[in-house]
């Protein structure tokens, strides 16, 4: 995030990205936001926005489109508007191997983003982390995937979920996903291992931040390819919090009325991180749970 994420070594320079930082996980269909056109006059800011959370370390060639700012001070925090999660504060968050986030939607099953995985087949084994916000740490649970389930008709713009079943159950407390949009307000919390930069390194440790929803209409007023229904958006204005490449497939949550978190958003796509009038997109959880839950049963 940017407060949350961050690049693979060598990665290039994303700008518009989906959030992940995985090489095969790119749709590649000319007009999926996970498509990038070869730049052309004025078209900068639109190239940027296909990946945003779901662009690979490699997999987006963008580094002569830099709008990062030059004169940071190296004194910068590596978070923009984030900071470091308290070990057991998000035990439903999951790291997965190919460089995007998930969360335990069952104690078997993840749940991600549908970009994240494309390309992967339906039983490539990937491997889940979960247990630990250290990603080094010894206590970390590991576990390989046995099947991948991606959202029936994904092409690359919206319906950007997919599930992972996991080849034993992790005992750790699962995340709820909200089945009504009543949960559409408020302040929403983001969390990830990703680029805590546009263009930096995946972090080691989780991060968290948190981010205010923003309307259809305003959201809209940024992005023509937002489609209301399917995404929700949640960001500051001035910009300075978001999430960023590697946070991919991660939730976006909020408490629901009885106090437990309930997952709104699935970590999506949006123009770079954390640019003022750019805020995330995530994947309207509520929009497709009838559908999510159908998937998981068949698994």
């Amino acid at each position: 995030m940017h407060a949350l994420w961050g690049p693979q070594p060598g990665a290039h320079n994303p700008v518009t990205t989906c959030r992940a930082h995985v090489i095969p996980a790119l749709p590649h269909a000319p007009g999926s936001r996970a498509y990038i056109q070869p730049p052309t006059e004025g078209s900068q800011l639109k190239l940027l926005s296909v990946l945003k959370r779901c662009a690979a370390a490699g997999a987006v060639m963008l580094a002569a489109i830099s709008l990062q700012p030059t004169s940071a001070s190296a004194a910068t925090p590596p978070v923009v508007g984030g900071t470091r999660a308290a070990q057991g504060e998000f035990p439903f968050m999951v790291r997965l191997s190919m460089g995007c986030g998930g969360a335990l939607y069952t104690k078997d099953i993840v749940l991600t983003a549908a970009h994240c995985v494309s390309g992967s087949g339906n039983n490539t084994s990937i491997t889940a982390t979960a247990g630990a916000v250290d990603l080094q740490s010894p206590s970390a649970i590991k576990v390989r995937s046995t099947k991948v389930l991606q959202a029936p008709g994904y092409n690359g713009s919206g319906k950007d979920w997919a599930l992972i079943k996991l080849a034993r159950p992790i005992d750790l407390p699962t995340l709820k996903i909200a089945e009504t949009t009543a949960y559409n307000s408020g302040t929403f919390t983001v969390a990830g291992w990703g680029a805590a930069r546009e263009g930096g390194p995946q972090q080691r440790y989780l991060l968290k931040a948190q981010v205010p929803f923003v309307s259809d209409a305003d959201c809209a007023q940024a992005y023509d390819e937002l489609i209301p229904g399917e995404e929700i958006c949640a960001g500051y204005n001035e910009g300075g919090v978001d999430t960023c490449q590697g946070d991919s497939g991660g939730p976006m949550f909020r408490r629901d009325s009885a106090g437990a978190w309930i997952q709104v958003g699935i970590v999506s796509w949006g123009y770079g991180c954390a640019r003022a009038g750019y805020p995330g997109v995530y994947t309207e959880v509520s929009a497709f749970a009838s559908a999510i839950k159908s998937a998981a049963a068949s698994l």
